[in-house]
This record gives C-alpha cells, structure tokens and sequence, in this order.
C-alpha cells in the first residue's frame, strides 16, 4: 500500500488535486472514504478546495478537450461516409458512437474522484491493481507515442504540399526545404518547449490555436462544396453489405478519443466537480460532433465516392485559402502533440516508479523533476526519428483505432464494474446492477471492435507489405526525387 500513497503524493505535488481517501490493509486497491457513499461526499483538503485552488477555468477545460479530440482524424470522415454507405448511416454510428464516448468520460470522471486518480492508470490502479495500472500504462504509452509520431508525419507531409506548390516539383533537392531537415526543425522549435510542463492545463494557451485550426479545415469543405465547382462521383445511400458499417468505427474512435487526456484534465480543473466536468465535456463533445459531421458530410457531397482518404488532397493546394488550410492542419498537430506528450510520460514514470526503488521524501521531487525531463527528450527524440525514417502511417492508424475502442470501451467498463461491486457487493440497489450490466455490455462491445479492427489493420499491413509499392501515397519529395533519378539515368 505504501506505493498507493507515493502515488497520490506525487498527483499531489504535480499539481493533480486528488480528494482524500482512506487505506484498507486487507487489500491492493484504493477504497472508498466511505463505501455506501456517492461521490459527491469525498473529502478534499482545505488548502486545496475548489474556492481557493488554481486551476483550469470551465472554458479552458473545454478547449483542452476539443484539442485533444478533434485533429487529424476530420480528414478521414469524408472517406468513411463513403465506406461506411452513405451519410444517413454514417451518421447513425456516429451518434450512438458518441453515446458511449460521453458516458465512459464520465465514467473516468466519477471513478478518479472515488479512487483518488488523477490519470487514466491511477484509475486503473484503483479499480483493478497494479495489473490494471501496469496493463493502462502500456495501453496509454502506446497509443500516445503512436499519435505522436502520427503528429510529426502530418507536419511533415503539409510541409511537403505547400513547398510543392509554392516552389514547384522541384523544391526537395534543396536540402533545407526536404521534410528529413523540416520536421525536427520545425518541432523542435515549436513542439519540444512544451513538453515539459509540470500540469496539463498549461497547454490551455496553446490548445485555442489547435481548436481555431481545425475549425478553418472545416469552414474550407463546405466552402468548397458550395465554391468548388467539382462533379461528385456516385453517393451511396446504403452500405453494399451490413459488415461495411463497421469501417466507420476505428476513424470514429480515433476522432472522438480523448479519455487518455481527459482524466488529467479534469485533475487539474479549478472547479473539480463531476456536474462542472460533464458540462464542459458535453459541449467539447458537441463541438467535435457538429465540426466532423460538416467536414464529413460536406467533403463526402463534393466528391461522393471518388473522395480520397485524405480530404485535402483533393484540393488544389496552389489556391491561397486552400494553402492556409494546410499550414493551419500543422499548426493543429503542434499544438496537440505536447498533450499527448505529456499523457504518455505520465504512463511511462508510473511504470517506472513501479520498477524503481522508493525514493525518500528529501530526493523525490527532485529525482521527479529530471525524470520528467530525460522522459520527455527520449519521447520527443525517438518519436522525431521514427517519423522521419517511416513515413507510412497506414496501418498505424487502423491499430491506433484499435486502442482507442479499449479507451472509450474496456477501460471505463472496467472502472465502473469494479467501483460499483465495492459499494454494493450484493446487488441489493437495482441502480448498480443496472450499472453493472451497462458495464459488462461495454467491456464486450469494447473487445469486439479492439479485435475486429486490430484484424483489419493486419489485413491491410500484410496486404501493403506484399504489394511492389512500400507505400500507397509516398510522399511528394520521394516522388521527385525518383523521377529526377529516372530522367538523369535516361
């Protein structure tokens, strides 16, 4: 148990609020103050109450978690109307995707403040052990490094449209405008500086800048929709089988996945409350439903189904509008990526500190400070030098849409249950075994689509490796670099 109460020291002294809770001896978990309890009694220090306590403010926490959510993944809806088999019934799954992403939020909300948690695996760890600490850290490691690297390659790719159309196809064989000197460049100025706050709500200065980029790539489709001129290819109204619903899920997961963020978010509100915590996540969940469903829609209508995967290929990037939209697209994945950052270095010292001797009370703070240095340099730089070196993110979105059904699906389900089986071991109330019920249902439909798109993200990798290309869309510095060689070989 001494492990329990280091960890909701170090929450404490990083700026994560945590309410008091008791410790039982006769087991690993973190209990209840009071079992029979709602939420709403948890003690919290005085000295760190919500009216004198600093913290994010209601709108601040609204636009952490629209910037967490609403990124890269927009550009993909489009496409998945297409597969999924029309607008109707890719907004069908949408919805009643977003039933449960709003419901397991709320979900991480409650069991954090039961269990003292202020991340994803201290919730874990309260609901289930260290095994479900140790199993949500290695989730949340790496589906945030995954992102992360996603996040340089998106920059990298935007450098690529804009010098091409601005310079010509020519503009790689200058050494300073290729996308192996830009991407570190680029992030390190703009990206590395952040990652090494002490308290997620810091990026709250920079997340307005990600939520106003994103906004302009939706305004620009339905702009285009209505300005554009383009003859859209077929629409579909119907999925061509009932199998071709699920191809939706995985770029719906990835668009609305915001649970591995949101716990430290909600730690770090100046108003720490559920009801103050559902109010802003609701609207920052409407948000990212009004904007995907427009640039969904919108994109989908102009092009029907010759729309790319990547809707802004489909424009004409010489076109000033549409340039912005590009720059603005990397603008957006700076901003996110010290989110993600940070989540993932939190997962890594847990598991850490798990590994490593306790520290005493005089080293601890300072072995944490320089711990969280040299883990962020090591995750900045490896993720820099896998981004530049594999340029193909295919498949690694189809798998990161695997882990992020575990985190809107499994992980939630398994807080509930555990919580709820502790405060009434007996089913004697029929609210908690209703919630039991809704948390089984979850833990299986969550399973299901962990499974079910982690076989198609296979499929596809083993079809990718099998083919003559190495990639199905290389980069257009690649392109040139090959056409040069073939002009100059005859």
């Amino acid at each position: 148990m001494a492990s329990v109460i280091e960890d909701a020291e170090t929450y404490q002294q990083s700026g994560l609020i945590v309410p008091s809770f008791n410790l039982d001896n006769s087991n690993d978990l973190v209990p209840l103050t009071n079992p029979a309890s709602d939420v709403s009694s948890l003690r919290r220090p005085s000295s760190l109450g919500n009216a004198s306590r600093v913290g994010t403010s209601n709108l601040g926490t609204i636009f952490l978690i629209v910037n967490a959510a609403l990124g890269a993944g927009l550009l993909n809806f489009p496409k998945a109307f297409d597969q999924a088999g029309g607008i109707e019934v890719a907004l069908i799954v949408q919805t009643i995707l977003v039933i449960f992403v709003i419901a397991s939020l709320l979900i991480l909300a409650k069991c954090s403040d039961v269990n003292g948690a202020g991340t994803v695996q201290a919730a874990l760890h309260g609901a289930s052990g260290k095994i479900g600490q140790h199993i949500g850290s290695l989730c949340v490691a790496l589906y945030s490094f995954g992102t992360c690297i996603t996040f340089l390659i998106i920059i990298g790719d935007q450098f690529d449209r804009a010098l091409a159309s601005l310079y010509g196809p020519n503009f790689c064989s200058y050494w300073y405008m290729q996308r192996e000197f830009l991407i570190p460049a680029c992030s390190t100025i703009f990206i590395l500086p952040l990652c090494f706050s002490l308290r997620i709500d810091f990026l709250k200065y920079v997340s307005p800048v990600g939520v106003s980029s994103i906004v302009y790539v939706v305004v620009l489709i339905a702009y285009e929709y209505f300005e554009g001129g383009y003859v859209p290819g077929p629409i579909k109204v119907n999925p061509n089988s009932w199998t071709d619903v699920f191809l939706v899920v995985p770029v719906i997961c990835f668009g609305y996945q915001c649970h591995v963020s949101a716990v430290p978010i909600y730690s770090c509100m100046k108003e720490r409350t559920v009801k103050s915590f559902s109010v802003c996540m609701s609207s920052a969940i409407l948000m990212c439903f009004v904007a995907y469903t427009v640039a969904g829609t919108f994109g989908y209508l102009t092009f029907g189904g010759n729309v790319p995967s990547d809707i802004l290929q489909a424009y004409d990037a010489s076109q000033p509008h549409v340039l912005v939209a590009i720059v603005a697209l990397a603008a957006k994945s700076c901003a996110t990526y010290p989110i993600l950052a940070f989540c993932g270095r939190e997962a890594l010292m847990s598991l850490g500190q798990d590994c490593g001797s306790a520290p005493t009370s005089g080293s601890s703070h300072h072995r944490e400070k320089w711990g969280r240095i040299l883990i962020s340099i090591l995750w900045f730089a490896s993720s820099l030098l896998l981004a530049v070196l594999i340029p193909d993110i295919g498949a690694v979105i189809q798998i990161l849409g695997s882990l992020a059904a575990v985190f809107i699906f499994v992980f939630p389900g398994v807080c509930l249950l555990q919580v709820t089986l502790r405060q009434d071991p007996s089913m004697i109330r029929r609210k908690n075994l209703l919630s039991c019920l809704f948390a089984c249902i979850t833990i299986v439909i969550g399973v299901f689509l962990f499974g079910l798109v982690l076989t198609q993200a296979i499929r596809i990798d083993i079809a990718a490796s099998s083919s003559d290309h190495s990639s199905q869309f290389p980069s257009l510095c690649n392109v040139t670099q090959l056409t040069v060689l073939r002009l100059v070989g005859g």
